[in-house]
């Protein structure tokens, strides 16, 4: 007598994951991929304030240029987790890498091309975006399937802190090379370093018979087998499912906000300042309030707490923490009292990666990659409308507090819902195999 499918699935699914050091090599090297993906996302936003002196943008076309990336990263993200689920996340994370660090150096050279400067760089985000779009999915589907459950919230906190840090990075290194050689420096540097990455992940990590096959099988068009359907019905029927997809619209909405009109908000506050400042303490911040969150779950779940409530206490502390300081940075005019708030909510909002970004691979492992590719599509065409609404909302009303209860309204909605009907039980197995 055969086992049944499920079990079968499962087995197979542990024989498939990483030893204690293929983990360790993989995490530090996917850190590194997120941290060089937020270096190649923030360098307009750093470079923002400096390319609309240049080329003449108002705060409207400034915000449509900004939010023009997310136009790209929605339409790609199920594609992307489909992809991962089927022909490995790793391959799908170092062709899309090699794409994007070439258009990100590129980027200047677009940018002088002739007189239409808006349009150019409105197309390079939107490729950009279209590019990176892949990559979170792609990443979910490959931590659900190689890093055993119980170290799943650090290993994903871990990589997940590679944003925190590539954000630093271009924000520090990034100041310094806008002062020193001008924004197109800053686009050169952030790509350079994503195809050094590429190169190593190409020559070390995985074998050219692999990506020569996974490239195959893009070119044949994926053909999809009857086990490998993704159970469509089944996942949308589950209020669970549609709570982690209406989070994550929220936490990635409202991060994108704060990622993309907070170096505006400081220059604009407290022009003296110096921008190392303001772009380096926030994101210094969230790299150890990272990896926190993720031991802090780990430990939790393993000490006998319920997985759903450790879910929702990192989500109270990601949305709802988070979203009482962004509050505060409308009520200040001080301006170490405004590093200190937006340090806190970007730090906290890193809880996230423990919360709602590991419930949705609690949910549906084996269609992880897909299903959090539909919940962040929902959350970056909620990005697009949130970067311009923001930028709308700074030029009508002329205050900036305006954009903080924007990003606080969103967090709560998100919050809410997940509080309400957030689950941790399995909702992609047959009804009499789900594991509880």
């Amino acid at each position: 007598m055969q086992p049944p499918p499920d079990e079968t699935r499962r087995d197979a699914a542990e024989d498939t994951q990483w030893s204690r050091p293929e983990c360790q090599v993989w995490t530090g090297t996917l850190l590194l991929g997120t941290c060089l993906l937020y270096c190649a996302r923030v360098s307009m936003p750093v470079c923002a304030a400096s390319m609309s002196q240049d080329f003449g943008w108002n705060k409207k076309e400034a915000g449509v240029v900004l939010s023009s990336f997310f136009w790209g990263y929605c339409l790609t993200q199920v594609v992307g987790g489909h992809l991962g689920d089927r022909i490995g996340g790793e391959k799908v994370i170092l062709l899309s890498a090699s794409a994007w660090g070439f258009i990100t150096v590129a980027t200047p050279l677009l940018a002088h091309l002739g007189s239409a400067h808006l349009a150019f760089m409105t197309f390079s985000r939107i490729l950009t975006g279209l590019l990176q779009g892949v990559y979170f999915p792609a990443l979910t589907s490959l931590l659900s399937q190689k890093v055993r459950e119980s170290e799943r919230a650090f290993t994903y906190s871990t990589v997940g802190a590679g944003s925190q840090f590539g954000t630093l990075v271009t924000g520090a290194v990034g100041s310094l090379l806008l002062d020193w050689y001008g924004w197109p420096s800053v686009f050169y540097f952030s790509g350079g370093l994503t195809l050094l990455w590429v190169g190593y992940v190409y020559r070390c990590l995985l074998s050219e018979r692999d990506l020569i096959l996974a490239l195959g099988i893009l070119a044949q068009g994926l053909p999809v087998s009857r086990h490998t359907k993704v159970p469509w019905r089944q996942l949308f029927r589950k209020p669970s499912v549609w709570a982690a997809i209406i989070s994550q619209l929220s936490a990635a909405c409202s991060f994108f906000i704060l990622l993309s009109w907070l170096p505006t908000f400081f220059k604009e506050t407290f022009p003296s300042s110096k921008g190392w400042v303001f772009n380096v303490v926030p994101w210094l911040v969230a790299i150890p309030a990272s990896l926190l969150s993720g031991l802090l779950s780990d430990h939790l779940i393993n000490q006998g707490y319920r997985t759903i409530t450790v879910r929702k206490f990192m989500q109270v502390m990601g949305l709802g923490l988070s979203s009482v300081f962004a509050l505060c940075l409308g009520h200040t005019s001080s301006f170490c009292n405004s590093v200190v708030f937006a340090s806190a909510s970007i730090g906290l909002q890193t809880f996230n990666h423990s919360g709602i970004s590991v419930n949705i691979q609690d949910l549906a492992p084996s269609c992880a990659g897909f299903l959090f590719g539909v919940a962040n599509t929902a959350g970056a065409l909620a990005g697009v409308v949130g970067v311009c609404l923001g930028g709308y909302l700074i030029e009508t009303t002329g205050s900036w507090t305006s954009v903080f209860n924007l990003v606080a309204a969103i967090s709560s909605l998100g919050l809410c819902t997940f509080l309400v009907f957030g689950k941790a039980q399995r909702v992609d197995l047959s009804p009499a195999h789900e594991d509880l």
